[in-house]
């Protein structure tokens, strides 16, 4: 069952050229607890190697210059980071190639994110015990989004807050219901009008922008919705 905090104090950085994917990835381990890091190559993970540690690195096969096969290599010969590799090819040989290399876990791109989230979890029994310690003893989770009772005023994690437009209220109320799980435009526009056949799309991306930036000046931090391609949108509170 996906739970917000589960893979509390646990390092994991993910190296994957694909920007939107990589982003992706992060917002929701992080959602799950993790301390996270985005890397875009083998030569950054490298550099980043040489001044910090994690404890699980979600590894991209088809890497631009130095490939994840060869990183996997070079991490367990190195150390003890558990190593998750994800490709979007699905053949068995392929599979078998990156556990010969040092995977202890190989999943086809897009993963499903509850299925990571549980080799994540796995991975973390086999970690030196310092690791385990820091999860157990890491701190309670900051304060976080929230609606009011009745919907109508936005609540950010610096206690400052929003009154909401109708619009805006729909919209909300549909995405921290979901908590964390992706909303379609279909069910966001249903939740605005009693007419959906009528609602023009552009509309709602319009409306989210616009929600955006009122959020951002009247709390002074970024409200954490994602848009996610031939999906909808998503909020990670």
């Amino acid at each position: 069952m996906t739970r917000a905090g589960e893979l509390a104090g646990l390092q994991v950085w993910v190296v994957e050229d694909d920007p939107e994917l990589r982003a992706l990835l992060l917002d929701d381990l992080a959602w799950r607890g993790a301390t996270v890091r985005g890397l875009g190559s083998a030569e950054a993970l490298y550099r980043a190697l040489l001044s910090d540690r994690c404890d699980i690195v979600v590894l991209d096969v088809g890497l631009p210059g130095e490939d994840g096969y060869a990183v996997a290599s070079h991490l367990r010969a190195s150390g003890s980071i558990g190593i998750v590799m994800l490709t979007g090819r699905g053949d068995a040989r392929d599979m078998a190639l990156g556990l010969n290399q040092g995977a202890d876990l190989y999943l086809v791109k897009p993963p499903d994110m509850d299925v990571l989230a549980a080799g994540l979890h796995s991975l973390r029994r086999r970690l030196p015990s310092a690791a385990l310690v820091a999860a157990a003893t890491a701190p309670p989770p900051p304060p976080c989004w929230r609606l009011a009772d009745d919907d109508w005023t936005l609540h950010a994690p610096t206690a400052a807050t929003l009154a909401l437009t109708v619009m805006e209220r729909g919209v909300l109320q549909r995405l921290f219901v979901a908590a964390g799980v992706a909303v379609t435009r279909e069910q966001l526009i249903a939740n605005l009008t009693d007419a959906p056949w009528d609602f023009d799309p552009h509309r709602l991306d319009v409306l989210v922008h616009r929600l955006r930036t009122r959020v951002r000046s009247a709390t002074g931090v970024e409200l954490p919705i994602r848009a996610l391609r031939g999906q909808g949108y998503l909020l990670t509170v």
